[in-house]
């Protein structure tokens, strides 16, 4: 099963995709960490990376969708998520013709929806483990008093530098310029599920496993 998560920065994807991941062994795919990891790979997509990022421009699509390719032509597990991707609509467009180029379709996109200013209350307290990315929260869910990660015992935890309210203001105007209209276009082919990205984790994952079925 191949399925993309959409929703505005903070929304929980990164969490519900870790998830995923454990319970039905599908394979993230986000496009940070795929960039930061052809970046140092040292084969030649990761030269072209790494000069365009080194040069402070934009990668482009067709870097990306070379990235996604050369995970297809592996072992896909359980299937993928696609998360970070597609961002626009030419995006989507070419994801799915790179599907269709290795005979896979796209089984659900699913977009966790969120109440903004709740949204933006959330992730101005929110933290992560530094070892293995678990999130906490100041006030649903504090890093724990003995100072470990409850999820790998790691001691380092960390804030995003932007985790403010003027550059959540700005990351969510982008989304809803660029993202937001994936919305309409995947509704019109069928596959949208729109489940509430506020609720409490256990609910988000419950609702997610019930629109994949």
């Amino acid at each position: 099963m191949n399925i993309i998560l959409l929703g505005p920065p903070g929304a929980g994807k990164g969490t519900q995709a870790r998830r995923l991941v454990e319970e039905r062994g599908m394979i993230q795919l986000s496009t940070g960490d795929m960039l930061r990891a052809a970046r140092s790979s040292g084969t030649a997509m990761g030269k072209r990376v790494a000069a365009v990022m080194d040069a402070g421009e934009l990668v482009t699509d067709e870097i990306v969708i070379g990235l996604i390719e050369e995970q297809l032509e592996g072992d896909n597990g359980g299937g993928f998520i696609f998360d970070g991707f597609p961002r626009t609509l030419p995006q989507a467009d070419a994801l799915g013709a790179l599907l269709a180029k290795h005979g896979a379709t796209l089984d659900r996109v699913i977009e966790m929806q969120v109440d903004d200013g709740a949204l933006v209350a959330r992730i101005i307290a929110r933290s992560t483990c530094g070892c293995c990315g678990e999130v906490y929260n100041d006030v649903t869910k504090p890093q724990p008093a003995d100072g470990k990660c409850v999820n790998c015992g790691g001691t380092e935890f960390k804030r995003r530098a932007d985790d403010n309210e003027e550059s959540l203001k700005t990351r969510l105007l982008a989304y809803y310029k660029q993202t937001s209209p994936l919305i309409g276009y995947y509704y019109a082919k069928g596959d949208l599920v729109t489940v509430d990205g506020l609720g409490e984790i256990e609910a988000v994952a419950g609702d997610i496993k019930a629109a994949l079925g």
